[in-house]
């Protein structure tokens, strides 16, 4: 699969450039494309790390008395950094629609698990509905945005992309056992399964610089949902949500990871459902050319 070309793609490859040149001139080598990659993933998840900013600073200052409520400063916050990603170029019109489509599929399982009793929300808030501040959906999108970004700042390649027909009716399932498994057997770790065995030979061929890398596309997954249980972890520290039978202790249970990781293929439908699932074997010579 293709990373769609961007009209700030150029932008950002002159950024990438001067920084490039910048982090060279004082580490060589491996460590210098580390520090570039490490800066990369970070301007990536900008948007998620704004907002876990907020959750962290709103806990440490906020006060009962003030006139708006904590989640519904989050929710303004989470309107008003949208509005400055796409004035400012750093989202497009394309990438602003993935996050709405997982900004509505992630409020709307939102509404079910807090119904369920999974999780709540125990503060007030004018902007909520069915007990669900509506500042949550932005934390799902979050997810779409480093999704869609980290493919165009990594000129990511997905070789070879399996059938998208089944990756799309796999995701459907994943999505589908978040509501099911409340009723019927929980099928997670089949669903796990599925994706390892759809996804074995998929490759994330990702370019830092000039030079280009490659990842299982799985494993990619699996470390990626490790970042997302700690960032759910800041919410949980903050008491900004709170999980059933968890009153002990705010360290999110471990098993979390597998529904982090199952969540991530959703994601990755999702952005792919707006890019154009091809392969190009042109990639193939690039990648040799660039020595990994």
């Amino acid at each position: 699969m293709n990373a769609p070309s961007q009209p700030d793609a150029s932008a950002t490859a002159n950024l990438e450039h001067k920084l490039g040149r910048l982090v060279r001139k004082y580490l060589h080598g491996f460590s210098g494309l580390f520090v570039l990659f490490v800066l990369k993933q970070g301007w990536a998840c900008l948007f998620g790390g704004l907002m876990l900013a907020a959750i962290l600073v709103s806990h440490w200052i906020w006060s009962p008395q003030w006139v708006i409520t904590r989640y519904d400063a989050l929710f303004l916050f989470a309107i008003a950094t949208q509005i400055l990603f796409l004035f400012l170029r750093l989202e497009t019109g394309r990438e602003a629609l993935i996050i709405l489509a997982f900004h509505i599929t992630g409020t709307a399982m939102e509404w079910f698990k807090v119904s369920a009793g999974s999780w709540a929300y125990p503060e007030p808030g004018f902007f909520k509905i069915l007990h669900v501040p509506l500042f949550s959906g932005f934390m799902y999108a979050s997810v779409g945005s480093y999704m869609a970004r980290v493919i165009r700042l990594f000129d990511m390649r997905f070789e070879p992309y399996p059938d998208f027909r089944l990756s799309l009716l796999l995701a459907l399932a994943i999505y589908a056992n978040f509501f099911t498994h409340h009723y019927l057997p929980d099928l997670r770790w089949l669903l796990v399964l599925a994706t390892v065995l759809l996804y074995r030979h998929c490759v994330i061929h990702y370019r830092i610089v000039d030079v280009f890398w490659r990842m299982p596309l799985p494993l990619a997954a699996f470390l990626s949902s490790i970042a997302l249980w700690i960032a759910e972890n800041i919410g949980t520290f903050t008491g900004t949500w709170l999980y059933a039978k968890r009153d002990f202790t705010w360290v999110v249970h471990p098993q979390k990871l597998v529904s982090w990781y199952l969540l991530l293929y959703v994601a990755f439908i999702t952005v792919t459902l707006l890019l154009r699932p091809d392969r190009p074997r042109e990639l193939e010579n690039a990648v040799e050319a660039g020595g990994r």
